[in-house]
Formats: C-alpha cells, sequence, structure tokens
C-alpha cells in the first residue's frame, strides 16, 4: 500500500461525503475534520459494532459517559498536567514547529526509548534540518491539553482541561458504579466519546488529529488474576477486528519492552496495522496495575478499595485497559476496502466494506426516470427496503443505470436494487452485487 493509495481515499472520502476538512469554506483548520453524511454512517456503524459486541452483549460491563470538562484535580492527580507532553522543536528561520520524534522518524531514526536530548544529539550528529531545509533548534517540552477556563472569571481555580483521554472519566466514577451496582469482580466499564490533544503537528488524514474519539475499556480485577482478563480482552480484540472486515496479514502485535511503555503499565500490547502510510498502532490493551485508582485515593482522600462480596477481603483491584481510536479503526476500515479493478475496459473504483459496516446498505432506482410507472413502483420497494433498514437505504436515479452503479460501488453499497418493465410484470427485481457485479432476479418480498 503506498501513499499515491492514501491520496486515492482521501479523494474519494471528500468526493463521496464521507469526510471533509474541518472549517473547509473558511480554509480549514489543521488537525480538525469534518464527517459528512456517508462518514457519520460508518463512524456509528464501527462504535455500534463495538457497543454491541463489548457491552451489550457480556453481562460484566457497564457503559458512563462521563463528561468532557472535569476538575483539574482529576489531570493532577493523573499526571497529566506535569507529564502529557511531546518533544517540540522549531525551524529556526520561519519558526515552524515540530514534533522532534517525528522530524526523525522522517529521516530513517527509531526513537523508541530515547529521551529528549539524545534526540537533540541525534539531529545535530546526523545534521538533520527542518522540512524546509533549515536548522532546527533545541527542544523542549509541549503540554498536549487544551486549557480552558470554567465560569465567569479566570484564575487558577478556575482552570480545566478538555480531555486527552476517556479513560479518566471511567476511573473517577469507580466508586459510583460500585455504590450504585456492587458487580462481581471482574467488571469493566466502557466509555465512547470525544477527546482533545493539541497535537504539534497533526498529520497522515485522520490518523493523528487534535479532536478524535475513542472507545475504552477500564477492566477491573483481582491482581491474581489479571494475564486471563488480558488475554481474554486480547482475543475479543481480535474478533472485533475480524468483523471490521481488516485482513488477519496486515495485523500485527507488538508486545511493547518495558522500556518503552507508559510509567503506569506493566504490560502493554500493541496492535499495529498496515496502513497506506505504513505499519502503525491501531489500539493498545495494557495492564495498568493499580496506579490510577491509587492516585485516585491520594488525591482524594476516598477509598478505592473493593470489598469481595460475602467476605472481610478488601483490596484496591487492578485493572486491563482496551483504547481503541475510532478514526484509526475507521482509517483502517477504509484503506482495507479500497479495491480497483477493470470492467468493460474501464478503471473502477470500489469499497468492498463489509455489509453491516456499508453506510448504504441497498440503492434503489427506477431503471428509467421518465417512467411513471417504474418510479411508483420503485418508490414502494424503496419504503419497504427503507422500513426493515432505516438509515441504510439510498434512493438514487441521477445518471443512466451504468454511472449510479460506479458511484454506489465507490460508496461501499453492497446492492444496487434496479426496478424495471419486468418487475411489473413478475414482481421481480434486478440486484446487482457490488464485488462480483452480477445480477440476479429477485421477488420484491425477498428483499
Amino acid at each position: 500500500m503506498s501513499q499515491a493509495k492514501m491520496e486515492d481515499i482521501i479523494s474519494l472520502c471528500k468526493r463521496r461525503g464521507f469526510i471533509y476538512q474541518g472549517s473547509d469554506v473558511y480554509g480549514g483548520l489543521s488537525g480538525t475534520w469534518d464527517y459528512g453524511p456517508l462518514g457519520v454512517q460508518l463512524k456509528r456503524n464501527i462504535m455500534n459494532l463495538w457497543w454491541r459486541r463489548f457491552v451489550d452483549e457480556r453481562d460484566d460491563m457497564y457503559g458512563v459517559d462521563a463528561a468532557i470538562l472535569m476538575n483539574q484535580k482529576v489531570w493532577q492527580a493523573s499526571g497529566h498536567v506535569d507529564t502529557f507532553v511531546d518533544p517540540l522543536c522549531e525551524d529556526t528561520v520561519n519558526h515552524r514547529r515540530y514534533r522532534t520524534d517525528h522530524i526523525l522518524k522522517d529521516n530513517g531514526v527509531d526513537t523508541d526509548g530515547m529521551t529528549m536530548e539524545q534526540m537533540d544529539a541525534v539531529i545535530a550528529e546526523q545534521g538533520i534540518k527542518s522540512p524546509d531545509g533549515n536548522p532546527l533548534s533545541k527542544s523542549r517540552t509541549f503540554n498536549m491539553m487544551f486549557k480552558t477556563h470554567v465560569g465567569a472569571t479566570e484564575s487558577e481555580d478556575s482552570i480545566s482541561y478538555l480531555r486527552p483521554e476517556t479513560a479518566q472519566g471511567i476511573f473517577t466514577d469507580f466508586k459510583n458504579v460500585v455504590d450504585s451496582f456492587y458487580p462481581n469482580l471482574p467488571f469493566g466499564i466502557a466509555q465512547q466519546g470525544k477527546a482533545f490533544r493539541n497535537e504539534i503537528a497533526p498529520r497522515d488524514f485522520v490518523f493523528r488529529s487534535r479532536e478524535f474519539e475513542q472507545m475504552e475499556i477500564e477492566y477491573f480485577v483481582d491482581p491474581e488474576h489479571w494475564q486471563e482478563a488480558f488475554d481474554e480482552l486480547l482475543a475479543a480484540t481480535h474478533e472485533f477486528l475480524a468483523e471490521l472486515g481488516l485482513k488477519p496479514e496486515h495485523i500485527h502485535e507488538l508486545d511493547v519492552p518495558a522500556e518503552d511503555r507508559a510509567h503506569y503499565s506493566k504490560k502493554t500490547i500493541d496492535i499495529e496495522y498496515d496502513y497506506p502510510i505504513g505499519r502503525e498502532e491501531l489500539m493498545g490493551i495494557a495492564y495498568r496495575t493499580d496506579f490510577d485508582l491509587m492516585n485516585i485515593q491520594r488525591a482524594s482522600g476516598k477509598s478505592m478499595e473493593y470489598t469481595v462480596k460475602g467476605t472481610n477481603t478488601k483490596f484496591v483491584p487492578h485493572v486491563i485497559e482496551p483504547s481503541f481510536g475510532v478514526e484509526r479503526a475507521l482509517m483502517a476500515v477504509l484503506s482495507g476496502a479500497y479495491r480497483e479493478d477493470e470492467q468493460n475496459g474501464e478503471k473502477r473504483v470500489y469499497l468492498a466494506l463489509p455489509e453491516h459496516l456499508a453506510p448504504v446498505k441497498f440503492a434503489v432506482s427506477p431503471l428509467l426516470k421518465n417512467k411513471p410507472e417504474l418510479v411508483e413502483k420503485a418508490r414502494e420497494v424503496y419504503a419497504a427496503l427503507t422500513k426493515a433498514n432505516p438509515g441504510r437505504v439510498m434512493w438514487d436515479d441521477n445518471g443512466n443505470i451504468g454511472k449510479r452503479y460506479r458511484r454506489q460501488d465507490e460508496i461501499g453499497t453492497p446492492y444496487c436494487v434496479v426496478i424495471d418493465f419486468q418487475t411489473l410484470e413478475d414482481g421481480t427485481v434486478t440486484v446487482r452485487e457490488r464485488d462480483t457485479t452480477e445480477q440476479r432476479r429477485v421477488k420484491v418480498e425477498e428483499l
């Protein structure tokens, strides 16, 4: 997969109404993206599938929706205020700023495990310049959280942040969920929602942006049995990725070495995917021990201990965290589904999306839109299919039938349903399948 393919996917996304540049009419805002009608539906289908598999179909999961704005003590206790930083360097001529590790990666340098000082030393030794060919400054730390103030006055006490992750909302609600439901261990709390990071240099389409969505689980366990829970959630993750239509040969597990893991993690598996931009992290699963709950207990003065039912045994649970980025999943789905072939001597582009993810499942059209009897019958079929598949059926009578097929192929519609004169005679319609382009006659009531 090449950068050229990434450009093709980006072009298709804008042309067909999946993803637009944020604030595009005003020249855009870097690191922000708007989701058009098809992008919204595809994103929702991915998120609904995740929620169904990890929450609805399990009896050990509880959903929450925590506030985006939280008490600043949350981020102080978690360490984000002091440590949620990236190394930033600057072009000394035009003063454009870059992430130091990205500059090195673009020059073929592996920065895993490097300190900021070591990265600066490599830049100096190798004479690495900015993308514009100018010298780079020494690096400094840059906190990625968006700071704001809550209330009518601005002071140190009114500081809040747009959350950089959804996980801390789950941890702060741990005691509330236990008090309300008193679930048996092990159990999980799941959340989907927006997160914000003031990325120095957003890049690679929606892969790294300043506003994004996460799907996260904090799974609370007895520390004696963390490994079993870790293995079970890792297996469930692979099942979910298969349901996204991602080929196993493009999915890779990276057991992150101790020196590269987050300071709170005793074990981390990164799931990497072969994107058109290269092999990059798709999601991760980490054993966070009791790091977060102990931080809350110390900072709040409130016990985070769990009492095992029917006993006097108390302890602060340990945590397994599967963390998914919605946009990274969506980008993997789009790049994995992108196809080009040749039909009747012409290049054809189509998205081989799994049927349960495709934004549009059926496209309905009359063979000829200037024939009232065909239009009337097509409208009947469209209404019936829409009732059975709300939000997943499109009416399409624009252009000739060949153009409609090509348009629907590009947006990944599995089935085009065409009402023709034979429909009026025997009640059958033509169903044309996206991947094979084969056509067959099907009775309307069997659709």
